[in-house]
C-alpha cells in the first residue's frame, strides 16, 4: 500500500519543501507554500532493453498538414494553423475573450456538420453545457458540428476517447479546472496543475490530437500556477488589450512551429472577435489634425510591420517627485530616455509630470520606439506638433546616439502605404542597401538632430 507522506509545494514556481517557510528558496515568493499529500511507491527494478532506435533528421514521411481554423489573424499568430499533436495554452484577463475566440475556432474547425469538418470536442470545467449554447447561439455558431462536456475529471474526459477516434482538437476551459484523481488537493494547485498538463499532453502526442488549454492569469498578467506550464506546452498564446478598446492582440510568446511574437489583431463586437487585415489602419484611423505630442512609431511585431501613435503629454508638476505614468511600453525605458533628453539634448525633464501612452490598447516592446516616445516628448513641451505625414523609428543610446534597427524597408513599405510621406530613422545606411522609392528619408545619427528638426 502506499505510504502518504506530507510535503509543502510553492503555488508561484512548484519547488518541494519538506517543511513550511515564509519564503520559498525558488522563487523567493512570500507565504506560497501549500500542504500536499505525496504518495511514495516502492522503488521498481528496471529492466536493460536493448537501448533506443535512433533515425534520421529528415525522415520518409511526409510533414502532416496544419489544421487551418479559417481565422487569418489567428492562423497567422500560430504560423498558419494548428499542428496535429501540439499542446496550445492560452491565457488573458478575465472577459477579454478567451472562450468566445476559442469557441470560434472550435466551430470553424468542426464545420457544419458536412465532410469537410473535423471532430471537435469542448469540455468545459467551468461552464454548464447549456450556459456554453447560449454563447454559440450568441455568435451565430449553434449549428456547427462541435461536440459539448462539462466535466472536471482528466480521467474521465479522456476516458471518452477509448475505442472511438481521437478529437483533432480538444478544448479544455480551463485547466486550472481540472483534476486529477491520483492526487489530494484541491484543482489549480502546482500538483493538479502539472499532473494534468502533463496527462493531456501525453494523449496529444499518443493520438495525434491537438489540445488547446485555456489559462488563468494572475494579477501580474502571467498564467496562473507553476512556470513550468509553459515549458511542457509548444505554444503560449497571451491575448493582450485594454477594456476601453475594442482591439484584442493575440500574441505568440512562445511557438515550437512557427515565429515568436507573432501577433494577430482582433475587434471586438456584438456577433464575436473579428479579424483585423489591416492593424495599421485601425490604429491610427482615430487620427485628426496634427496635435502637439503625437508622433506615429514604424513597428515590427513578429514579422508584421504596424504603424501606432505614440502619445506624450509633458505638464509642470506641482509635486515635489514630479509623476511617471505610462500605458503600453516600459516604464524604465521611458526613465533612461528622459535622462538622455535631460542630459545630451538639455530639455529639462526633472520638474515635469510626463504621461506616455501607445494608442489602440497595443503593448509595444521593441527598443525601436526609443525615436517616436522623443519625437512625442519633445512636440509635447514645445507646444508643437510633429512634422506632417511622418513616422519614426530608432533606438537610442545613452550618449544620445541614434541605432539602426531591423527591418527597415519593411517598415517603411507600410508607411507609404498608408499615405506617409516622411521618415525619421537611424543614419548609417550601407552602400548597397535599398532605398525606398516616394518616401523622404531623413536620417539622423544623434537625438540633437531630432530635436532641431521639432
Amino acid at each position: 500500500m502506499a505510504r502518504v507522506q506530507r510535503q509543502f509545494v510553492c503555488q508561484s514556481c512548484g519547488q518541494v519543501h519538506p517543511k513550511w517557510v515564509g519564503r520559498c528558496e525558488g522563487c523567493g515568493a512570500w507565504n506560497s507554500l501549500v500542504e500536499e499529500a505525496a504518495e511514495t511507491r516502492a522503488v521498481r527494478t528496471v529492466r536493460r532493453s536493448g537501448g533506443l532506435e535512433l533515425v534520421g533528421l529528415a525522415g520518409t514521411q511526409p510533414p502532416v498538414p496544419r489544421l487551418a481554423t479559417g481565422i487569418d489573424e489567428l492562423d497567422r499568430a500560430l504560423g498558419s494553423g494548428i499542428v496535429r499533436g501540439s499542446a496550445l495554452l492560452l491565457g488573458g484577463d478575465p472577459g477579454i475573450g478567451k472562450s468566445t475566440l476559442t469557441l470560434q475556432a472550435a466551430a470553424a474547425l468542426a464545420g457544419r456538420g458536412d465532410a469537410a469538418g473535423r471532430r471537435v470536442v469542448y469540455v468545459s470545467g467551468e461552464e454548464s453545457v447549456d450556459q456554453i449554447r447560449l454563447r454559440a447561439r450568441r455568435l451565430g455558431l449553434a449549428d456547427t458540428a462541435v461536440e459539448l462536456a462539462a466535466a472536471n475529471g482528466v480521467e474521465e474526459i479522456l476516458g471518452t476517447f477509448r475505442g472511438s477516434p481521437a478529437p483533432a482538437l480538444l478544448v479544455i476551459d480551463s485547466i486550472q479546472t481540472m483534476r486529477v484523481e491520483e492526487l489530494d488537493g484541491a484543482p489549480g494547485n502546482v500538483g493538479q496543475l502539472r499532473a494534468a498538463a502533463h496527462k493531456l499532453i501525453q494523449f496529444a502526442k499518443k493520438n495525434d490530437a491537438a489540445v488547446l488549454l485555456i489559462g488563468h492569469v494572475t494579477k501580474d498578467g502571467q498564467i496562473a500556477g507553476p512556470r513550468v506550464l509553459e515549458h511542457m506546452v509548444d505554444t503560449v498564446l497571451y491575448f493582450e488589450g485594454e477594456r476601453g478598446h475594442q482591439f484584442r492582440i493575440l500574441r505568440a510568446v512562445k511557438n515550437r512551429f512557427g515565429a515568436a511574437n507573432e501577433i494577430g489583431v482582433f475587434e471586438m463586437r456584438e456577433a464575436g472577435l473579428v479579424p483585423v487585415a489591416n492593424p495599421s489602419a485601425l490604429f491610427l484611423g482615430d487620427r485628426r489634425t496634427p496635435v502637439a505630442g503625437a508622433a506615429v512609431f514604424a513597428g515590427i511585431e513578429g514579422s508584421r510591420p504596424v504603424l501606432v501613435e505614440i502619445q506624450a503629454l509633458v505638464a509642470p508638476s506641482p509635486l515635489g517627485t514630479p509623476r511617471r505614468a505610462v500605458v503600453g511600453w516600459d516604464g524604465n525605458r521611458l526613465a533612461m530616455l528622459l535622462a538622455v533628453l535631460e542630459a545630451r539634448c538639455g530639455l529639462v525633464m526633472s520638474a515635469r509630470d510626463v504621461y506616455l501612452n501607445v494608442a489602440g490598447g497595443l503593448r509595444v516592446q521593441e527598443p525601436a520606439a526609443d525615436l517616436a516616445v522623443a519625437a512625442a516628448l519633445a512636440s509635447s513641451l514645445a507646444d508643437r506638433p510633429v512634422p506632417e505625414s511622418t513616422v519614426f523609428f530608432g533606438e537610442i543610446g545613452l550618449a544620445g546616439e541614434v541605432r539602426g534597427v531591423g527591418q527597415a524597408e519593411a517598415r517603411l513599405k507600410e508607411a507609404e502605404k498608408l499615405g506617409f510621406v516622411r521618415a525619421v530613422l537611424p543614419g548609417g545606411r550601407e552602400p548597397g542597401d535599398p532605398i525606398q522609392g516616394g518616401l523622404e528619408r531623413i536620417e539622423i545619427e544623434r537625438l540633437d538632430a531630432l530635436i532641431d528638426l521639432i
